[in-house]
């Protein structure tokens, strides 16, 4: 190791919040993967994937949806039934093993779902009956139109926060060390966040202040399980994919940050970057605004690489950098930048949501 590489501030140990410490400065992003199968129950395959990928400082697992009514991907993990708690306990014990730190993102799709992926349930539900723009969904049964949701009741919006805390609590049975609230990409969360997808009359609906109770109700139930200071939150605030952005997107975004900040959380992870769309409504949004309202550690997100990710940490603008596709193909990405080794390339996107291991737990290490 060189005298650079020594100095690197990504390879420095940091505690978020008193409660997690993490080893050093590079958190795996979460990033579905479509191994658990049609029970959506965590498998040894995944266990081996997550403890190839343990000396990240954090770790935060695929999106794992809280409940039937949130399924909206082929083959992706849950955590609402006793198998899928067992399943992501095995998991977590491999991680552990290996010295890993790793927090469950907790997930709902809302419209970006198709009533295919829960029959019993009909339509995919959002804040508002607006179906997205787009070349249509994977499905069980193929590939399909994105459907018109149906718009929760408001009685039924506190069901859904519900289904959040039930999932918190089994997370905790599994033995992780924290979840993640994913609020981010143009699942349920940001469809009530933002204005383009949420145009409701009732307590949810109208202002930002309104908009952002949705979000606020999940954090409270998920707080009544576990400390806050083990819960963190992801939202995109430039983000375009699952056709959002909003043209008050800034103004909603800053107002959700600062409402996070009361609750002492273990973070807010921002995609940041722009490497998975920007909506152009405006100056994309930097981790230093946010620094300004939010005063917990902050985690980018978004196309880093080891030298941007070193840079931000430097500067001050984030406390970890959470990389995603290099950690697909690089199982020892804290090793090789470490190192100074070379990066594998980017895995191609055909592998990325195989339903067999092929371009999964097979990628090597550096020798």
């Amino acid at each position: 190791m060189n005298r650079d590489q020594a100095d690197n501030r990504l390879l420095t140990p940091f505690t978020l919040n008193a409660a997690l410490r993490a080893n050093n400065r590079i958190a795996l992003a979460p990033m579905t993967r479509a191994r658990a199968g049609r029970h959506r129950i965590p498998n040894g395959l995944m266990a081996e994937y997550y403890r190839q990928r343990a000396s990240a400082g954090l770790m935060i697992s695929e999106a794992t949806v809280v409940s039937t009514q949130g399924i909206g991907w082929v083959d992706s993990p849950g955590i609402y039934s006793d198998a899928q708690t067992e399943g992501w306990k095995r998991v977590v014990t491999s991680v552990h093993r290996a010295g890993g730190v790793m927090l469950l993102q907790l997930w709902h799709c809302g419209r970006a779902s198709h009533s295919t992926f829960h029959l019993e349930d009909g339509a995919p539900v959002a804040p508002s009956p607006i179906a997205i723009q787009g070349d249509g969904i994977q499905t069980p049964v193929g590939h399909q139109p994105y459907e018109v949701p149906r718009a929760l009741e408001t009685e039924e919006v506190l069901q859904v926060a519900d289904a959040y805390r039930h999932a918190a609590k089994r997370a905790l049975q599994a033995g992780f060390d924290g979840v993640e609230i994913h609020g981010a990409n143009g699942y349920l969360i940001d469809q009530f966040l933002q204005s383009r997808t949420n145009r409701r009359m009732d307590r949810y609906g109208g202002s930002i202040e309104n908009r952002y109770r949705f979000l606020d109700d999940i954090v409270q139930a998920v707080t009544s399980e576990m400390p806050a200071a083990r819960v963190g939150v992801r939202l995109s605030p430039n983000g375009v994919f699952n056709d959002m952005g909003s043209p008050d997107f800034r103004e909603t975004f800053t107002f959700a940050a600062q409402q996070l900040d009361r609750y002492g959380l273990a973070y807010l992870h921002l995609v940041d970057g722009l490497a998975f769309g920007f909506h152009r409504l405006g100056e994309p949004m930097t981790l230093t605004e946010f620094r300004r309202v939010f005063h917990g550690p902050l985690i980018g997100n978004g196309g880093y690489t080891p030298a941007t990710a070193e840079a931000a940490i430097r500067e001050g603008s984030a406390d970890l950098i959470a990389f995603g596709r290099p950690y697909i193909s690089n199982p020892d990405l804290v090793e090789r930048i470490a190192q100074g080794w070379p990066l594998a390339p980017d895995a191609p996107m055909d592998v990325w949501y195989m339903p067999n291991p092929r371009g999964y737990a097979d990628f090597p290490i550096y020798r």
